[in-house]
């Protein structure tokens, strides 16, 4: 059964959201302010790490780790002028 969840935070400014969609394939996409910029697909419980750019300047590179299982998704953001923290889910 395929479900998705939701997390977010917020980094210079900018809203930073990743979907975890689980099931066989578990698919991970990642949005800054909104636009998708990045994803990726592991299978059931190996984490992935997403890289993306923050629209700074100069860009900044970031990444989010997903983990899908078990139990509960879980996503960690990372910057170069922050270590890893735990990104909020959001119910919908």
């Amino acid at each position: 059964m395929r479900r998705r969840h939701h997390f977010h935070t917020d980094h210079l400014g900018h809203s930073v959201s990743a979907t975890v969609q689980t099931g066989h394939t578990v698919v991970v996409e990642v949005l800054v302010d909104g636009k998708e910029t990045g994803h990726a697909t592991t299978r059931r419980d190996v984490p992935v790490t997403v890289t993306v750019e923050l629209p700074t300047d100069p860009p900044t590179r970031a990444t989010v780790q997903a983990a899908a299982g078990p139990g509960a998704p879980l996503c960690h953001f990372e910057a170069p002028d922050t270590g890893p923290r735990a990104m909020d889910p959001r119910p919908y």
